[in-house]
């Protein structure tokens, strides 16, 4: 069916009626401009239901360039907020509903040319074709005030993807607020991407998001101060300081999730390190290189590394294998996966570690202990991460050896 011809005010009014059906909206936008008319506080605003555990709400995100906000409305209350939007003077609006997509256009005359047709998802053909379903939106503006290329995007992108099946681990906490620190942040793609999906799934909670991106150099900090504020991001801030020494919360308050994209050798045990410290709930690390262990294997003769190329894939295996076992004797449950495919970085390789809230039973204590030093003195090799929490491991080996469980519970 064409467009039809309609008088402007109804079909607002119709506009009006399909948003405030929260069972039956999918999705909504209002955006372009009226001929003659001052531009809409916004460029875009898109409106789609959500479930919140104090209920229904209508969620609004409006964006303008790289500015994006979002609030949420509860559903009985939210007439107010779409008759504002809908007093804006957009030149187009579009409305999926579960049976049918809307689409109004005003014309120059002030008129509205109305089109409808049915929902992709009624009876019909069924589409095969489907869009790829993105954590984060390739076109966000972030990127383009990141000046972040496909490649980065991608691997962002990715990084969340292994974020998102863990989120729940910290969504579910008790309280209202939420931390993240990105330790060794540098240019701070991952910061803002995460930040930005993060917040929303923590809104969606009833709560708020902190997120801190820490680095040494003032100069990335400054930048990623500036992107921020011309991102309008609430909650994202940057500051300068070590891994080792990072404090990123004035209110003394501890991360929950705790972030590090290739952090260079030691610096992502350094980021381990002090995440076990803070007993952060989940914890997820992209290794760069491992030239500490890839040193310590230099004078080894046994043919596996005995040449440079075959030593330094070595080591990336060896060094992350230490670090999931320090990690799993200090209370984490860990997995080690490929977070994106090796064409577009051959630094693929994603420690992710939720923290299980007590230590290994006896018996597989004294298993990964095992394991432990058996690679440790097989390779003559002491691992980073080892070395910086040997206070925690030494109370698990004393517990291992007679000591009490209190002893090595103490340590985690």
């Amino acid at each position: 069916m064409g467009p039809v011809p309609t008088d402007l005010t109804t079909a607002l009014a119709d506009v009006r009626t399909l948003l405030l059906d929260s069972e039956h909206l999918a999705r909504a936008v209002a955006a372009g401009r009226r001929k003659g008319l001052e531009a809409p506080a916004a460029e875009r605003v898109e409106v789609r239901p959500v479930r919140l555990k104090t209920g229904p709400h209508l969620q609004f995100t409006a964006r303008t360039g790289p500015v994006v906000s979002t609030r949420n409305v509860p559903v009985d209350a939210a007439g107010a907020a779409v008759d504002e939007l809908l007093s804006e003077p957009y030149g187009n609006l579009h409305v999926e509903t579960a049976t049918e997509v809307v689409q109004v256009r005003v014309t120059k005359k002030g008129d509205a040319q109305v089109h409808r047709a049915p929902a992709r998802n009624a009876a019909g053909p069924v589409e095969h074709d489907k869009t790829k379903n993105r954590l984060v939106d390739p076109d966000d503006p972030l990127f383009r005030v990141l000046g972040a290329g496909g490649d980065k995007r991608r691997q962002v992108e990715a990084f969340v993807r292994q974020l998102a099946p863990l989120a729940p681990t910290v969504l579910s906490r008790p309280g209202d607020h939420l931390r993240a620190v990105d330790l060794g942040c540098g240019n701070a793609y991952l910061t803002f991407a995460a930040h930005r999906w993060l917040g929303e799934a923590a809104r969606a909670e009833g709560k708020e998001l902190t997120t801190v991106g820490v680095d040494v150099r003032e100069d990335v900090v400054a930048t990623g101060r500036r992107a921020a504020a011309e991102a309008g991001l609430p909650g994202l801030e940057f500051a300068v300081g070590s891994i080792a020494g990072a404090e990123p919360f004035d209110d003394e308050g501890l991360p929950d999730v705790v972030m590090a994209l290739h952090a260079c050798d030691t610096a992502t045990d350094e980021a381990l390190a002090r995440a076990v410290r803070w007993g952060a709930p989940l914890v997820l690390a992209a290794p760069c290189c491992h030239r500490d262990v890839q040193r310590q294997l230099h004078g080894h003769r046994a043919p596996l590394v005995r040449h440079a190329i075959l030593r330094e894939r070595f080591a990336d295996v060896l060094t992350d294998t230490l670090r999931s076992l320090v990690l799993q004797l200090l209370g984490y449950r860990v997995e080690v996966v490929e977070f994106i495919d090796s064409a577009h970085t051959p630094r693929n390789a994603m420690i992710r570690a939720v923290r299980a809230g007590s230590g290994p039973r006896a018996a597989a204590r004294e298993d990964l202990l095992a394991e432990l030093d058996e690679l440790t003195s097989t390779w003559g090799v002491t691992p980073a991460l080892a070395r910086m929490l040997e206070p925690e491991l030494a109370a698990v080996r004393a517990a291992a050896s007679g000591g009490s469980a209190e002893v090595a519970q103490a340590a985690l």
